[in-house]
């Protein structure tokens, strides 16, 4: 290959691409997805109009295709994190076989039957028509992780449903490669006319076994850039050469392999590299900067992989197929359901689920663009009107899966938009006794915090100026007075008055409230303990500011940490209320890599914790890091 010409060929696509990354955000402003906007930036490039990439040029910079093909594959296979799943296996199953079973076989019994009308099947030969049908069966199995988890975190959707689409989603990115390695290999026998016996059959189970093997062992290979304490950066062009040489060692196998053993071996890179992905998210400590390194890396894949991926097409063409494409898109559509009906009939999932267990599995990207464009490359004749008919249901189904999916989410009820919240979920809540300078200020701050605070004086108060914070004077603190404060559903009761008026406070409600969090501000220290036995947290003026001056003697940062002095950093206290995550251990957690626990405290005990701690419902988790982290796993333990 003439590298002077493939640098050229490079520079002018990345111009295009970085163009391309521009017009796909107009085309998301009037919502559509952004890989339309690739893919028609890549049309309009391409042969079909403006000739800036020409058909020489796709065929040169095929490397990229194959460079954006591994990423994707370990992005799907790092999704299957087994920890996560596990509250859902018996649905995730289920629905998984109905998907898988029920659109691979009607889909290809249907399109075989259908083929005279597909114009580039009409000529074909049984055999061959048998061979396209199965092909086409396998891409519409096809889903796209990305496109779920894209509308998951818009939606912030939590919940069984959610779960089960997850699950399902990224179990099916890994048996459609398995199924697409099998009908691959059948599909060329039947166009060959080779016969498929029992040394055929035993040959394309010992190429799957080998492909999981490497898979394997790219997983712990992938380990590697990890081991060294070198830029993030460094790492992604790391994992991009690994994910690249996965199909170099594969062209290599297969060009060799007649010489080795008087026969091709065919080893599929996309399965490589899912199950190598898959190894390094559950059997490895760096499943959470593998996944950041994967999210930082991969915009930049898809405006690559899908510019390049139009740049190949003839608009012609497309618009030749799009009749057909329309057509095959509904039989997708109605295979689905079917699909749905069963897994949601046969596990005895809720039956508001049975009519709509489809729509999230509609949206396709990546994969089934990746196992057209090898179609297209092993079968040149008619390969590429293949891959132009998947294309246009792609499109379609870019456009009408992520409306469906987010109308379904909100259907069950497991989208938590911020608009849809209430007060109570979207703000915590504190009452605070005592109306003086420092309750005040302590209001203000919880403010601004996102607490909703309000001021309870047992006495008659006038502000002295406006204020927002509510007021509540003259209280009469009795137990109907308390259940109308509502001080039941209060997160925090801070106590600031004299220590006889608190303790009478702290009394009623440790008998008839039981909030869990009381915070006494202390008058005199001979009035510690009988606070102390009524599980109060007690703050002491007098030693207090000692205190907190030794903390900033001996730990400066860790002090302005908690302080809340460092900007963009705050602590959180969030209790466990996801069944899921009740019997993990913390290193399985995922954790963000910028947020630490600071302690975990269980049914009033203090423990000390380490990577082997077992989670439990109802334990209280101290966390400190950014803000932003802090909301995401806020979201993921308490909902």
């Amino acid at each position: 290959m003439d590298i002077k010409t493939v640098i050229i060929y490079f520079i002018g696509f990345l111009m295009v691409a970085i163009a391309a990354n521009q017009i796909a955000k107009i085309f998301q402003k009037i919502k559509f997805p952004l890989i339309t906007g690739f893919i028609i930036t890549g049309i309009v490039a391409g042969s079909s109009f403006l000739n800036f990439i020409t058909p020489d040029a796709v065929n040169k910079l095929n490397f990229l295709n194959e460079i954006a093909l591994s990423i994707i594959a370990f992005s799907a296979g790092a999704e299957l994190y087994l920890d996560d799943l596990r509250s859902r296996l018996k649905s995730i199953k289920w629905m998984t076989i109905g998907q898988l079973i029920i659109t691979f076989v009607l889909s290809s019994v249907s399109i075989f039957y259908i083929a005279d009308n597909i114009p580039f099947m009409a000529n074909m030969n049984v055999a061959s028509k048998i061979a396209v049908a199965i092909l086409f069966g396998t891409i519409f199995v096809a889903r796209s992780p990305s496109s779920a988890i894209a509308v998951i975190n818009e939606m912030r959707a939590n919940g069984p449903f959610t779960k089960t689409v997850m699950g399902v989603t990224v179990v099916k990115d890994v048996l459609v490669i398995i199924l697409f390695a099998i009908s691959f290999s059948i599909a060329k026998a039947l166009i060959n006319g080779e016969q498929m016996g029992v040394s055929f059959l035993i040959i394309l189970f010992l190429e799957l076994i080998a492909s999981f093997t490497l898979g394997y062992l790219v997983g712990k290979f992938l380990e590697v850039p990890f081991l060294f304490n070198v830029n993030i950066k460094i790492k992604g062009i790391a994992i991009l050469f690994i994910g690249y040489g996965i199909y170099l060692l594969s062209h290599y196998i297969k060009v060799n392999s007649p010489i080795w053993f008087d026969h091709v071996v065919i080893l599929e890179p996309l399965l490589i590299a899912i199950i190598g992905g898959f190894v390094l998210t559950n059997y490895s400590k760096h499943r959470i900067e593998f996944k950041e390194i994967l999210q930082e890396i991969s915009p930049t894949i898809y405006i690559i992989f899908f510019t390049l991926i139009g740049a190949s097409l003839s608009f012609q063409t497309l618009m030749n197929v799009f009749g057909i494409a329309f057509a095959l898109f509904l039989l997708r559509l109605v295979t689905m359901f079917l699909g749905g009906v069963f897994g949601v009939t046969v596990v005895g999932d809720p039956k508001k689920y049975t009519f709509i267990a489809w729509m999230p599995y509609l949206t396709q990207a990546g994969v089934a663009l990746g196992l057209a464009t090898i179609i297209s490359e092993e079968f040149p004749v008619w390969g590429h009107e293949f891959e132009t008919i998947v294309i246009a249901i792609i499109i379609l189904n870019q456009l009408v899966g992520p409306p469906l999916f987010k109308w379904t989410l909100n259907y069950v009820k497991e989208s938590h938009l911020r608009a849809n919240m209430s007060p109570l979920q979207s703000t915590r809540d504190a009452v605070i006794f005592g109306i003086e300078n420092q309750s005040i200020a302590l209001a203000k701050q919880l403010e601004t915090n996102n607490w909703k605070s309000r001021l309870v004086s047992l006495e008659s108060y006038k502000p002295n100026g406006p204020n927002d914070i509510e007021i509540i004077t003259n209280f009469n603190p009795t137990i109907q007075n308390f259940k109308d404060l509502e001080l039941d559903k209060t997160e925090a009761i801070v106590l600031m008055l004299t220590d006889e008026k608190n303790f009478k406070l702290a009394e009623l409600i440790y008998e008839h409230i039981g909030i869990k969090d009381v915070i006494v501000r202390l008058n005199n220290r001979e009035n510690f303990e009988k606070f102390h036995k009524l599980g109060a947290l007690i703050i002491e003026p007098a030693t207090a500011m000692v205190s907190l001056l030794d903390h900033f003697v001996r730990s400066p940062n860790a002090a302005s940490l908690l302080l809340g002095m460092d900007e963009g950093q705050d602590t959180m206290d969030i209790e466990i209320k996801n069944k899921d995550i009740h019997g993990l251990r913390i290193r399985e957690l995922r954790l963000p890599t910028d947020l630490i626990i600071l302690s975990i405290k269980r049914s009033g005990q203090m423990l000390i914790t380490h990577g082997y701690t077992r989670l439990r419902i109802g334990d209280e988790i101290t966390l400190v890091g950014s803000k932003k982290s802090l909301e995401d796993i806020k979201f993921k333990l308490d909902t």
